[in-house]
């Protein structure tokens, strides 16, 4: 592995080694073709991942110019400044130089109809002043709940395997995602209002509901891969304008009132911050169901496709690491999951390898010098920079087999690499902080990742799976469970 400096996510001069200042390369073609004909390539032609492979290559430099999707007639200016390298990607955590103003889904911004006509935090540059007070109502919420993460979702995991199993023996699989997207929002729901959400008017919709009003807001990013559907057809309903907020208008209202009246507590503490009530209501429910639901959609899928692809000989060394550390603390604890070094990295690789928000956007607030492996680049006060994560973490000059899953990378000397992990918005080795954009959720998800593997292993010695994909991230399905022998429990 080539060692990248010491700094590693520099971007002046003064502070990394003298690299030739060079152009940005690229061609985005002619005004509003050039952007269609990316945006087709993109999507049908070549593919995501093909895309920027490609343009890495005609150019021999992880950083260009190129146009991203949607483009026409939902983006003004769809060009940006695209990084696909370990060293040039951590520029878009520095806000002093990057603005984060309304740039969560790129080049467009869904309408604030989505959220109740307010800019959620989301979408908040840290330089505004309400960024940092409905950040702190977000990291002060987790906080306050701190000691119910565990058992809330230990329960939770329990009703998942519970399906899982019941699936298995009546279809002979079962459909992981549908299972984990009710017990995600389960899970969401109790944690922030304490209740199921089936004693609300949300019944069982919940996950139906938040799903589709994700849709409605991120279908620009995304192609639904429909064999029956032509292409050019998919691109004009999705890509070229937005849908409408009326179409979920009804939806959100149910979703909206539900943590109206069941999180209380939540927005009294709100209130006290001097955020008005409705608008901490609307925060919240994007918190709950964009961040954290969407969030969880994403990426349980991905953490068991790579656990399971990685085979038997991976599993039983997790389930004797797991089961001797919780034989010996007695329960499941957050001082066992410090003594499970595996596990750690096992989450931590899973979270390199298949990021859930695989996208990141900025805006640079001033001339700035980015440097890749190989040279430096001006970029010019006012562009907007694109960053892929997944080729960021599989960066072959920080990683050795990067695009291998590697259970063991990250423990002893591998911890190192954790500051190359950037899924949440900044370094695995930072904090999330009111002044950054960094997510607040962000050791949540860690343990959670965790928990999900203990109490998988704790009841079963492997499994089978098959996997696909889906225009947010992976299906799994589970074909078979191997449970633990009851003489070994």
């Amino acid at each position: 592995m080539t060692s990248p400096s010491s700094s590693s996510a520099s971007s002046s001069s003064s502070s990394s080694p003298e690299l030739p200042l060079l152009p940005i390369p690229g061609d985005c073609g002619l005004p509003f073709l050039g952007a269609i004909k990316d945006r087709y390539d993109y999507f049908y032609s070549e593919g995501r991942d093909q895309f920027f492979r490609t343009r890495m290559q005609k150019y021999q430099s992880t950083v260009f110019r190129a146009n991203m999707p949607p483009g026409p007639f939902m983006s003004s200016n769809p060009t940006v400044i695209v990084l696909l390298d370990a060293l040039s990607f951590p520029v878009l955590f520095d806000t002093s130089k990057v603005e984060k103003r309304n740039v969560l889904d790129g080049t467009y911004m869904p309408s604030t109809a989505f959220t109740g006509g307010y800019r959620v935090c989301a979408y908040l540059d840290p330089s505004e002043p309400n960024h940092a007070l409905l950040k702190r109502m977000f990291m002060s919420s987790l906080e306050a709940r701190h000691h119910n993460f565990i058992p809330l979702f230990s329960s939770c995991l329990s009703e998942l395997f519970t399906s899982l199993e019941d699936d298995i023996s009546g279809k002979g699989e079962a459909d992981f995602n549908d299972i984990s997207d009710n017990m995600s929002f389960n899970f969401v729901f109790r944690l922030f209002c304490d209740k199921y959400p089936s004693e609300t008017a949300l019944g069982s919709e919940g996950p139906g509901i938040v799903t589709k009003w994700l849709f409605f807001q991120l279908a620009p990013l995304v192609t639904l891969g429909l064999s029956m559907l032509p292409n050019f057809i998919e691109d004009i309903l999705l890509h070229t304008f937005p849908l409408p907020p009326l179409f979920v208008k009804s939806d959100y209202k149910k979703l909206y009132n539900a943590f109206y009246l069941s999180g209380s507590s939540i927005l009294d503490e709100a209130e006290k911050m001097g955020i008005k009530r409705d608008e901490a209501c609307h925060n919240l429910v994007f918190l709950a169901g964009f961040n954290a639901y969407g969030g969880m959609k994403a990426w349980f899928p991905a953490l068991i496709k790579w656990v399971g692809l990685a085979g038997e000989k991976l599993h039983r060394r997790l389930a004797d690491e797991i089961r001797t550390v919780v034989k010996s603390e007695g329960e499941v604890t957050y001082a066992a999951f410090g003594k499970m070094a595996l596990t750690k990295s096992v989450v931590y690789e899973a979270l390199r390898i298949e990021p859930p928000v695989p996208f990141q956007y900025g805006k640079v607030k001033e001339d700035t010098v980015v440097h890749s492996h190989d040279a430096a680049f001006q970029i010019k006060k006012g562009e907007m920079i694109f960053e892929y994560q997944p080729f960021a973490t599989k960066d072959p000059k920080v990683f050795n087999d990067p695009d291998e899953f590697v259970a063991h990378r990250f423990i002893g000397d591998g911890k190192k690499l954790l500051k190359y992990v950037y899924w949440s918005n900044g370094r695995e080795s930072d904090d999330p902080t009111v002044e950054n954009k960094q997510c607040p959720g962000k050791d949540l998800v860690v343990l959670l990742s965790r928990v999900m593997l203990v109490e998988l292993f704790l009841r079963y010695d492997t499994f089978d799976i098959e996997y696909g994909t889906l225009p947010l991230g992976s299906s799994v399905t589970f074909k078979s469970l191997t449970k633990r022998p009851k003489f070994d429990s």
